[in-house]
């Protein structure tokens, strides 16, 4: 072995001494898209957040701490803000107030200040031994996901010079999770993008069509991470072996590994189901983009990979729930591997979803999330399948 790998690898598999993660400790922020598409999605957080830490109180004991990121966009696309933050509070007074202050309106251009949220994100008071969730809830993409399939006033990206994916990659070392919850359908012109940060962070992409349903989504989802954790430390310790003389791991063969010996000890979890099945994982263009370091590269793939179809009619009334209606795109609309339905079907789809958690043995996909957490943690490299 050559030295400078050695001495690379040193750094990889001798990392310095990580917090004690405790599971019952659970910091859970919300970054929510403010723009006139997403007046369900704010009221159905203002009418169930006492109930959703209730239910998780209740669930796993837990002691819960929330923030708040309203993001919109940049002037001139929307002059009201850009971001707004609650950090991290024990009250939940404190954060139904927030929520209550919060409104759907402006937007301007199709893009809206992702990467700034997923900055605030990072930013917040996160403690270093809590179980750390984001759910973030979005319909838009970041500017400077495209050159060329959407309307975006800032197609080099961010005008502070944020990078969303190097924002995220920094978001996955620091143990946060996040989950993104994509409001269907007007998310699908920017699906792969949300599945790459979730996918990054080792979360979930959540479909939803129905905002009734997004206090579900919240709750299952912290359960089935809070039960996670659990098994955090000792994928850890089988994570840290198998690095052990390597430059960099094939997560798939480590989580293969590490799974069985989880079985064998009687690994139990929660899971975050819809309608009875898993969420889908992660396209192939997400993972993908999931492994590039900045937004110039993710753009070179959307761009070639991402296919196009016709932007649907049933995207027109946008802001049924207050604010300003934002202009329907003339572009092509890009689509994710998953096509969305026909209006009816959409419709039908919507009523008939539902989110529940399932409790068992851990299943392979979990313990894949766990890998990815802990080699993000631990700056451990992923060899490279692409």
């Amino acid at each position: 072995m050559e030295t400078d790998a050695t001495a690379d690898n040193t750094k990889q598999t001798n990392p310095p001494e990580q917090a004690k993660h405790e599971s019952n400790i659970l910091d859970l922020a919300f970054a929510m898209d403010c723009t006139g598409s997403m007046g369900s999605y704010i009221k159905q957080a203002q009418q169930n957040i006492r109930k959703i830490v209730e239910d998780i109180v209740a669930a796993e004991k837990a002691d819960v701490h929330l923030a708040l990121v309203e993001y919109r966009d940049h002037p001139p696309e929307d002059t009201s803000f850009v971001t707004k933050v609650q950090d991290f509070t024990p009250s939940v007074s404190v954060m139904k107030k927030c929520l209550d202050a919060c409104s759907a309106q402006g937007g301007g251009d199709t893009p809206e200040a992702v990467a700034d949220a997923l900055h605030q994100v990072l930013k917040l008071s996160w403690r270093e031994e809590a179980t750390k969730i984001c759910v973030f809830i979005a319909d838009a993409p970041p500017h400077g996901l495209s050159t060329s399939k959407f309307s975006d006033h800032f197609p080099k990206g961010c005008p502070d010079g944020l990078d969303p994916m190097e924002i995220t990659h920094q978001i996955a070392e620091k143990g946060i999770t996040i989950y993104t919850v994509g409001c269907e359908p007007a998310v699908n012109q920017c699906k792969d993008f949300f599945m790459a940060v979730a996918h990054t962070t080792g979360g979930q992409y959540v479909p939803l069509r129905n905002a009734a349903l997004l206090a579900q989504v919240i709750i299952g989802g912290a359960q089935e991470e809070v039960t996670l954790q659990r098994h955090l430390a000792e994928v850890n310790e089988e994570v840290l072996q198998e690095a052990q003389g390597m430059e960099e791991l094939d997560d798939e063969e480590v989580a293969t590994k590490v799974h069985q010996k989880l079985l064998s000890k009687g690994a139990k979890t929660k899971k975050l189901m819809r309608n009875q099945a898993a969420l889908p994982e992660a396209s192939g263009v997400a993972k993908k983009m999931s492994a590039f370091k900045n937004m110039a590269e993710v753009q070179a793939t959307y761009d070639s990979e991402v296919a196009v179809t016709a932007a649907p009619e049933f995207e027109v009334k946008r802001s049924v729930f207050g604010g300003k209606m934002k202009k329907k795109s003339k572009k092509p609309m890009p689509m994710s591997v998953d096509s969305p339905p026909p209006p009816m079907a959409m419709a039908m789809s919507s009523a008939l979803d539902h989110y529940e958690v399932s409790e068992g043995n851990i299943d392979y996909a979990q313990t894949k999330r766990l890998v990815s957490k802990s080699m993000a943690q631990n700056k451990i490299k992923k060899a490279s399948k692409f």
